[in-house]
């Protein structure tokens, strides 16, 4: 017995390092494996390593406190942070027409949410056990399957119970499953209470993207005809227009050169043309009729060469100020961000990781190529620094009173790295700083975030967790938590169908990004192959998450003390 005690003190002794280290490999490893079992087509994902956690914690499996509350606390500022990074380009840009009503109404599912839960609180629970109400909030955020939020409540109770605060992972933990399969139960329930035709709604996304008309690149050769051209030059045209275009080649008595703003145009001229979709009909009724055009007759070689922006000098600078035409004899006609095709207008900035399209001469793209870096070796290597600076940043500004003379109202370590996070996203190639990272790194840096903290979580309430389940309210925490998954559900998805029109794929993917639910997100995709569901995720998830995780503070903070 005695050779064995080194492997028995690796199990028992808390204290070692070596065991800390082996009791997150375990959790974290079975975890999530049982998390990609799926049943009925639905798994929990990394959120099975809680329930990982909390059965080692029950079984005395754990380590220090004071560890245990550093990791979690880590692990939540890494896991938001790169939320933060990741949604910080599009936050702002989603609020477009469509985008205001989409936000305005998954705003309202959160704010539903909220009354649902202290309806809940008021009508099933005893209002005098001070301990109930955060217990309700864990049931919150594991109704509508925000870890973050849950995060950012538990920070806020640290605050105000200190170490007596109590632990709400439990009741998450029971609110949780029904919660993933109340929301896709829910949005196929919108489904049959409107009345809905799934064909129909494809046939309406279809020619709804044939009339759509947006920003993304148009190609087209013209003729010069209009005799008003003559002798005017290539700014004077753009100018007269008031639209932007790039004309990339202009072929004039069988010589190609690359055009600048001094190019001055002549009838017959042959261009190549790329503008914005909404443009190209009224630069072809102003220019010339469209034409076919063999650029191969010509005797200077163009060449096209999509180059990626790696240099961090670069970062932040607009098209107008790169002088493509007039200092490098190219044009530069798309970019590629983010997996999108964008019009390279004047007043676009270049970010690093961004692929733009170099139309002109070989060794003057190449020049190109060389000014912007082009090295994605580069691009591998995350930009970690930054990642560093904002989280410093992030952890002074949530620590921060936004209410002079009451401490306790405070972002925190969630909300405050979540907000500077999206602004360091949209904004921070303005300070020279490069928030580039690959998806794949932002990906690795958020799970081991969320594991970290989900198996400290689930540790720490582990020793509990059944005597809550089995003797107290675990029951009635599932069934408040499906009432608050469902009632806002069936409330807003009917009046984003009736009131506001929207498309039911449409619909379902909002309610996903109000709920910030990759699975419910799976099962709209599925049923739907157009990118409808997608794009309401993506247009209120930055949002939404924000809320969840601002709205778990102020729950705490003002109802909690």
């Amino acid at each position: 017995m005695e050779s064995f005690q080194w492997l028995i003190n690796l199990f028992t002794n808390t204290e070692s390092v070596a065991h800390i280290a082996l009791l997150y490999a375990v959790v974290i490893a079975v975890g999530v494996y049982l998390g990609k079992i799926k049943v009925c087509g639905i798994s929990l994902g990394v959120t099975f390593v809680l329930f990982a956690g909390i059965v080692a914690g029950h079984f005395g499996f754990t380590a220090p406190t004071d560890i245990l509350t550093f990791i979690q606390d880590f692990g939540l500022i890494l896991f938001v942070f790169m939320i933060g990074l990741q949604v910080g380009p599009g936050f702002f840009e989603s609020f477009g027409t469509a985008g205001i009503k989409l936000n305005g109404l998954a705003a309202t599912a959160i704010a539903l949410n909220i009354l649902v839960m202290f309806g809940c609180y008021f009508l099933f629970f005893d209002t005098s056990d001070k301990s109930t109400l955060p217990m309700m909030v864990g049931t919150l955020y594991g109704a509508v399957t925000n870890t973050p939020g849950l995060g950012a409540a538990n920070e806020a109770l640290g605050s105000v119970y200190g170490d007596g605060a109590p632990q709400i992972a439990s009741a998450y933990a029971c609110a949780y499953p029904l919660g993933v399969l109340g929301i896709i139960g829910a949005i196929i329930l919108v489904r049959y209470l409107c009345k809905v035709h799934l064909e129909k709604e494809e046939a309406d996304l279809e020619a709804q993207a044939n009339a759509n008309v947006n920003k993304k690149p148009h190609k087209m050769h013209l003729e010069v005809t209009n005799k008003y051209l003559e002798g005017r030059t290539l700014l004077q045209v753009h100018d007269f227009l008031n639209r932007d275009f790039v004309c990339s080649r202009i072929l004039h008595d069988g010589h190609v050169s690359i055009p600048n703003r001094n190019t001055v145009f002549h009838i017959g001229d042959q261009l190549f043309i790329v503008c914005s979709e909404a443009d190209w009909e009224a630069i072809v009724a102003f220019i010339g009729p469209v034409i076919e055009v063999d650029w191969e007759q010509t005797d200077q070689p163009m060449v096209s060469k999509r180059v990626v922006v790696t240099n961090p000098n670069v970062n932040g600078k607009t098209f107008g100020q790169m002088h493509f035409s007039s200092v490098y004899g190219v044009n530069v006609t798309r970019v590629t961000r983010h997996g999108m095709d964008l019009f390279a207008s004047p007043s676009l900035p270049l970010q690093v990781g961004d692929r733009i399209m170099v139309v002109g001469p070989e060794d003057a793209v190449d020049r190109v190529a060389s000014k912007m870096g082009n090295s994605l070796k580069r691009l591998d290597a995350p930009n970690i620094a930054t990642i560093f600076v904002g989280i410093f940043l992030g952890i002074i500004f949530g620590s921060l009173p936004f209410i002079p003379g009451m401490p306790l109202m405070k972002l925190g370590i969630a909300g405050g790295p979540l907000i500077i996070a999206i602004l360091i996203g949209r904004y921070g190639y303005k300070i020279k700083l490069v928030t580039y990272t690959t998806t794949s790194a932002n990906m690795m840096l958020r799970e081991i975030g969320l594991v970290l903290f989900l198996a400290s979580v689930g540790i720490k309430a582990g020793a509990g967790f059944f005597e809550t389940v089995m003797e107290g309210d675990g029951l009635l925490y599932v069934l408040t938590g499906f009432l608050i998954t469902v009632i806002p559900i069936l409330i807003i998805g009917p009046i984003a169908r009736v009131r506001f029109k929207f498309n039911y794929f449409t619909i379902a993917g909002m309610m996903a990004g109000t709920y910030t639910d990759p699975p419910a997100l799976a099962y709209s995709n599925s049923i739907c192959s157009k990118e409808a569901p997608a794009v309401g995720y993506s247009t209120v998830y930055p949002l939404a998450m924000f809320l969840r995780i601002l709205t778990a503070q102020l729950i705490v903070l003002f109802f909690c003390q």
